[in-house]
């Protein structure tokens, strides 16, 4: 472990002499990180093999103003899809390697749906209930000074409930966000089907960012019947545990089971 605080050498490899520094969100809700584009990206290092050691503390000089980043030499690379651009193409590697150009094609697809769909249907429930903001997101700022929580809590969730309106989600009641995020989950459940990974016997890079979305809405204990849903999915539940443990094994625990003993259908989650 670095000496520095809120720094972490976890990989090494053939360019350990100078590892990449990946600036991210730190651990949260038994999470290695509060952020599914953190976690899709430490993940696709891990696949890409690369030397690489995590940074907490780089939000204030993100390049967009959002994580994750990287450091890798002299070049700074914001964007997790970039990043991945960016090491693929300067180590020679092909996270896809063995896809045919339609499995590429739908591999492309089913992030854009993760993370562009699903991902904010789930992050709708962790900002907007009262209950899961305060259990949730609000504890973000409990190491801040005392006096600067409140103003701190109150600025984010108002930027990113303006974030959500202006995308389209925020505009759509509890019901309507439940509808939508279960929609894609299912899908994600029937494309995935009885495999161990979505194109095969080998995770590739959609791997990475489907296993960060759906960890990032199962693990934490916030409620929502998109959570509930998720936790019905048999294969849901042991893609996210089979991914955890091969990328994350000191920390891998099985997903939590359902609170209520009786499952919800779609429509009872839809309606909750």
């Amino acid at each position: 472990m670095n000496a520095m605080p809120n720094v972490y050498e976890i990989a090494r490899s053939a360019n350990a002499a100078q590892p990449i520094v990946l600036y991210s969100f730190g651990p949260w809700q038994g999470l290695p990180s509060g952020s599914h584009f953190s976690l899709k990206t430490e993940i696709q290092l891990k696949m890409a093999g690369l030397a690489y050691i995590k940074d907490f503390t780089g939000q204030a000089q993100a390049p967009k103003g959002k994580l994750p980043y990287i450091r890798d030499g002299q070049e700074i690379v914001p964007d997790s899809t970039f990043i991945r651009a960016h090491i693929e193409r300067k180590y020679g590697l092909d996270l896809d390697a063995g896809l045919d150009a339609r499995q590429r094609a739908e591999s492309w697809s089913i992030e854009r749906m993760l993370e562009d769909h699903l991902g904010w249907a789930m992050a709708w429930f962790r900002w907007i209930p009262a209950e899961n903001f305060a259990a949730g997101p609000a504890r973000f700022f409990d190491t801040a000074p005392a006096e600067l929580q409140d103003d701190l809590r109150n600025n984010a969730l108002a930027k990113v409930t303006g974030n959500m309106h202006a995308h389209g989600i925020g505009r759509h009641s509890m019901n309507e966000v439940a509808q939508l995020g279960i929609r894609s989950l299912e899908s994600f459940a029937m494309l995935l089907g009885g495999r161990d990974f979505l194109f095969g016997d080998a995770p590739t890079a959609t791997d990475a960012t489907a296993a960060g979305v759906l960890a990032a809405l199962i693990v934490p204990d916030l409620d929502s019947p998109l959570r509930r849903r998720a936790l019905a999915l048999d294969n849901v539940t042991d893609y996210v545990t089979r991914m955890m443990g091969r990328f994350y094994p000191p920390v891998a625990q099985p997903v939590a089971q359902p609170r209520d003993a009786a499952v919800k259908t779609e429509t009872d989650a839809a309606a909750a």
